[in-house]
């Protein structure tokens, strides 16, 4: 009869084969099996009260007859909506809209690429202008449009004043009394506020290239505007990308400025949506929250619509 010695602590460790044995899987408690969810669990609620409701409100106005007073009157179906595109200035309001938003965007990107690679560089007083570009940013954009109108204002505006000391103009210009000369002032004021975010935003793309790329490619014999194409351009792609989206978003859905300057008149001549829809409001409450689904629909497409295009989601 032969006796087995009692197993070592170290084979009771060991499972089949020699393997170390896995330890017994600990049942999780509490907050534990939840995961993440209550750390983003404030997010998402944040998410759900402040975008999801009010446009699941939205469109459910959008459907109803209300009165002036504020009364709702039943359901008024697509009514509203038939209404809205009936509007004589509703196909002027939306060409205006996107010609309004590309020509802002577009010009904001340039002069803030320009910036960006200037503020990139070493050179006197840097700081100081670095410093002078957060003005706009730190300004109301109300004050600073209301501040342009009495720059244009045709009896009292400096521009005016300026124009006529200097013998360029004969008469004061009513410079926001028309379409054709309100809309290129609207645009520069926007393009100025917009430049600081959009030009501190390339700048911190800029900084984030390593230096030791360039100087692989000054070995390499690449010349300086191959090396802005093949290597400056293609590395700020993210921050471009984040500088396009965030300003076209801000300026497709632009009011304040639009609003201090003209309020849209004559008539309807300088509205985009948001104005359009601002005053619509005051004449049909549902119409006004019709044309406010339109805006927020046509922001999604415009902006999928530039990410489809950028093929943001791919590597270079």
């Amino acid at each position: 009869m032969s006796l087995k010695a009692p197993p070592s602590p170290a084979s009771e460790r060991r499972g089949r084969g020699g393997q170390p044995a896995r330890p017994a899987p600990r049942s999780r408690g509490g907050l534990a099996r939840l995961g993440p969810l209550p750390w983003i669990a404030p997010v998402v609620l944040l998410i759900l009260a402040v975008v999801v409701w009010p446009v699941i409100e939205l469109v459910r106005t959008s459907f109803l007859n209300i009165s002036i007073a504020g009364i709702v009157r039943g359901s008024a179906g697509t009514d509203k909506y038939r209404k809205l595109l009936d509007e004589t200035d509703f196909g002027h309001v939306i060409g205006w809209t996107v010609l309004w938003t590309v020509v802002v965007v577009g010009v904001t990107m340039l002069v803030s690429l320009g910036l960006a690679q200037l503020f990139n560089q070493q050179f006197p007083g840097r700081r100081l202008t670095r410093w002078a570009l957060i003005a706009p940013w730190a300004a109301s954009v109300l004050m600073t449009a209301i501040g342009f109108k009495w720059m244009l204002n045709q009896t009292a505006g400096i521009l005016n004043t300026v124009m006529l000391d200097l013998g360029i103009i004969d008469k004061s210009k009513d410079w926001l009394g028309s379409a054709g000369t309100a809309w290129p002032w609207m645009m520069f004021v926007a393009v100025f506020v917009s430049l600081p975010f959009t030009t501190y935003t390339l700048l911190a793309g800029l900084q984030t290239i390593p230096g030791e790329v360039y100087e692989a490619a000054r070995i390499d014999g690449a010349g300086p505007w191959q090396t802005y194409t093949g290597i400056t351009l293609p590395l700020l792609r993210p921050a471009f990308l984040v500088g396009v989206v965030i300003n076209l978003i801000n300026v497709f859905n632009s009011f304040p400025i639009i609003w201090a300057m003209t309020q849209g008149g004559p008539g309807s001549d300088t509205a985009t949506t948001t104005v359009f829809m601002y005053k619509l409001k005051e004449t049909d409450l549902a119409e006004s929250a019709a044309m406010s689904v339109v805006n927020f629909a046509m922001v999604v497409v415009l902006v999928l619509v530039f990410l489809k295009v950028s093929r943001w989601n791919e590597e270079d």
